[in-house]
């Protein structure tokens, strides 16, 4: 419980889900808390499409010495949601439905900073059906990944 005190938590969504993303991408707003956690954070933001970018450290790790897939699973959710959410509007609220993700090449010590972007590929009044890349800095694609979120009234 200590932690979460510790914690800024973004206030509450008020506008557009993009302007907010917005505010969290200037600094005026902090950052998703997960990412605080998993070590990722948002860079960039436009309608449809957000990129984070990461680097796990050895908590993440599993025992064959590759990062953990719900590591990558999460910052790819992360990405796909937060896509849907800089498409709607004041009224909206988001929440994923389901993901897959397809793990394409191992992450490791030696891959370094990664970066996720997620995209809006088909939007819609209640679902938004989104994709997100993982890519190691030279663009090689690690994980790919399919979501789809529920747009509700809040």
């Amino acid at each position: 419980m200590s932690a979460r005190r510790d914690m800024r938590l973004p206030p509450e969504r008020t506008g557009t889900g993009l302007d907010y993303l917005q505010r969290i991408v200037s600094g005026e707003y902090p950052q998703v808390p997960i990412g605080d956690t998993l070590g990722f954070r948002i860079t960039e933001v436009s309608a449809g499409r957000v990129v984070l970018v990461g680097n796990p450290d050895l908590r993440s790790f599993n025992l064959l010495g590759t990062v953990h897939g719900g590591w990558a699973a999460s910052i790819l959710d992360t990405a796909m949601a937060l896509a849907a959410m800089s498409s709607i509007d004041e009224s909206n609220r988001h929440t994923t439905l389901d993901i897959r993700i397809n793990y394409l090449r191992p992450i490791t010590l030696e891959t370094g900073e990664v970066r996720a972007e997620g995209t809006v590929i088909q939007g819609g009044r209640r679902v938004a059906y989104c994709e997100g890349r993982l890519t190691d800095a030279a663009g090689k694609l690690l994980s790919h990944g399919t979501s789809s979120c529920l747009i509700f009234p809040k």
